[in-house]
């Protein structure tokens, strides 16, 4: 098991930049596929990057070219570089976790993650 703690959100202006944290505590971080969520109130949880044990990623057509995932096993942590923020990113964001593959047979990132922490708040203003 892995308790997740988000770190790095904040407010910002349109076409700013934050970095959200995510460290992880109590298990064998560097073996566990890791991803970003948000979500707005009122609307379904979006998949936002996933990264694999192998570094391998994914983002969400929203987000390519603007974010970057990253992971640093031996610090523990996930990051997600945010540039070019958009009044659209306002969301509350999640870093997950899992021990299970990344993708599945038809290389589609996992949704349904086990491990999920408490959420940082990203508001981007026009």
């Amino acid at each position: 098991q892995v308790q997740l703690v988000e770190s790095g959100g904040g407010s910002v202006q349109t076409g700013g930049s934050l970095r959200l944290s995510c460290a992880a505590y109590g298990s064998t971080y560097s073996t566990y596929c890791m991803g970003w969520f948000r979500q707005v109130p009122g609307k379904e949880r979006e998949g936002v990057a996933v990264i694999d044990v192998d570094g391998r990623k994914s983002y969400a057509d929203s987000v390519k070219g603007r974010f970057t995932i990253s992971r640093d096993n031996a610090k523990n942590t996930l990051y997600l570089q945010m540039n070019t923020l958009k009044p659209e990113d306002t969301a509350m964001y999640y870093c997950a976790a899992d021990e299970r593959l990344c993708y599945n047979k038809h290389h589609v990132p996992r949704a349904d993650f086990r491990y999920w922490g408490q959420g940082t708040q990203v508001t981007v203003s026009s």
